[in-house]
């Protein structure tokens, strides 16, 4: 049943993203800038064809790799569960893979990552929900394992 809500999970942030960035593309213009709330975060169409902070420009064809491996990865840890992860740290793998398939659907039909959220109180590069989700499980992941799943340290004598 919990394979079923992490399926469920991985549909809804696929779809959040694939639709935020398809209104993106519709309403916005690429460079175009649409304030939100004053001073905090505004949209800006914005087009990465790297990774974060547009690194490994063109590059196309080591995020499919890393990306073919993660896949490989989860189904395997899924189906055998070989390591001690939690129920919660599945979750968290879930929205880093479910945020990762959304940037790589938009790397093989566009070449490109469509970003639209800028804040304003820091620098930081245009980004998309996708890296909401893979920045948010990957913090709460490290986060879980460090310091709530001891049993995911402990080593097994057998």
């Amino acid at each position: 049943m919990v394979y079923l809500y992490m399926g469920l999970m991985a549909l809804g942030i696929l779809a959040a993203d694939q639709i935020t960035k398809l209104l993106t593309v519709s309403k916005i213009a690429v460079g175009a800038e649409v304030p939100v709330l004053d001073g905090l975060f505004h949209f800006t169409h914005a087009h990465n064809y790297g990774a974060a902070f547009s690194s490994f420009e063109g590059m196309q064809w080591l995020f499919a790799l890393i990306f073919a491996a993660f896949a490989v990865f989860i189904v395997w840890e899924f189906s055998k569960k070989r390591w001690p992860f939690t129920t919660f740290d599945r979750f968290c793998i879930i929205a880093i893979f479910a945020g990762g398939l959304g940037n790589m659907i938009d790397r093989l039909r566009l070449g490109y990552v469509v970003d639209m959220i800028e804040v304003e109180f820091i620098r930081f590069p245009v980004f998309n929900v996708a890296d909401c989700f893979i920045t948010c499980g990957c913090i709460l992941l490290m986060v879980h394992l460090i310091f709530f799943n001891k049993g995911f340290w402990k080593d097994e004598k057998k």
